[in-house]
């Protein structure tokens, strides 16, 4: 319990809703809360009784009784079909959250969406045990490869899925990959500019589709062809042997960074698919397996995103923590997250 509190809108808070204004300050208090605390004048407006409804605007003040300490988060019914466990790590993911969007630190092996065999464990499917509180499942608005961690959005309403998606078509949105990759790219910095098509599978349904790699003046000529561009920094190295890079995806194709890397002869360690599960890395830039203490798993994680919050229109930047498999590998070869700038290609522009 928290002691009696007053506090003033500020000029930056705009008119909002008291409801929407108390979350997010405490975002442990729900929306019943907020009514039976309006309801029983423990929460005023300028000395008035309000509703939950009450517009507040800047310069009022908001007297805020004690409040009582964060619920658990709730685990979702039984009927939606997810285990304790599986809601209990889902939930420990979540990376920052508003009343209007939560970002996930996404574990490496758990897909974005289901596919045959995949039952519910999926971000997707265990969005149930991402409602804390709020009626409606949060969605989806992009996605990251099953072997892919790091940060990735859910909206929590339809309309703010509507604006997260148009701010990933319309590039507004900016993420920050890093990846361990074999050999050293040259130079140290560029764009890649392949186009990729995609060749099928080998599954009765498509499954292991692979996306091939397509000179750029050959993609208008080539059926099924789309352009891609990818930005790539070295940010340390491990002699000829590997290099941590840093990958801003432009376009927001299919394997992108995977297939560009493998492309110019640097594939991303651990990746079976692009870089051939046998083969060694000899330092001469291509094998995806550095050997010795080197995790097999995929080294590809989405470090950072930037976007503006879509009902504030401030700049939000999320960072994800390495996860351990990349802790490891970079324990190993001495690469430190503190030595390198949060976006090395700002310093370009």
């Amino acid at each position: 319990m928290t002691a009696v509190r007053t506090l003033t809108v500020a000029e930056t808070d705009g008119e909002a809703r008291l409801d929407r204004w108390l979350k997010k300050r405490f975002a442990e208090i729900t929306q019943g809360q907020v009514e039976k605390l309006c309801r029983t004048g423990q929460i005023r407006v300028d000395g008035a009784r309000v509703k939950a409804s009450t517009r507040v605007a800047p310069g009022m003040t908001v007297r805020v009784p004690p409040l009582p300490k964060a619920a658990p988060a709730t685990l979702p019914r039984p009927e939606a079909g997810i285990n304790e466990a599986d809601a209990r790590m889902i939930q420990a993911a979540v990376l920052w959250k508003d009343e209007h969007i939560i970002a996930l630190n996404k574990p490496p092996g758990l897909p974005s969406q289901g596919g045959s065999g995949q039952g519910t464990r999926h971000v997707d499917g265990l969005a149930p045990a991402l409602t804390f509180g709020y009626k409606d499942r949060p969605k989806l608005v992009h996605r990251l490869d099953k072997d892919t961690s790091g940060v990735l959005l859910l909206a929590r309403t339809d309309r703010i899925a509507r604006a997260l998606s148009e701010a990933f078509r319309s590039r507004t949105t900016r993420k920050i990959y890093w990846a361990a990759v074999a050999g050293v790219p040259s130079p140290r910095m560029g764009t890649i500019r392949f186009g990729l098509v995609k060749a099928p599978g080998h599954g009765k349904g498509g499954e292991g589709e692979k996306m091939m790699a397509v000179h750029p003046g050959k993609v208008d000529a080539t059926e099924g062809a789309k352009r891609a561009t990818t930005d790539y920094a070295v940010l340390d190295a491990l002699g000829s042997r590997a290099a941590w890079v840093a990958l801003v995806p432009v376009t927001g194709r299919t394997h992108q960074l995977r297939a560009h890397m493998a492309e110019i002869g640097h594939p991303i360690v651990g990746d079976g698919k692009y870089g051939g599960s046998g083969q060694e890395n000899l330092g001469d830039g291509w094998g995806a397996q550095l050997g010795g203490e080197i995790s097999r798993k995929l080294h590809l994680h989405a470090r950072a995103i930037s976007f503006d919050h879509p009902i504030t229109g401030k700049r939000i930047t999320l960072t994800a923590p390495l996860p351990d498999h990349m802790k490891r590998t970079w324990k190993t070869v001495g690469w430190a997250e503190a030595d390198v700038p949060a976006d090395p290609f700002a310093e370009q522009s």
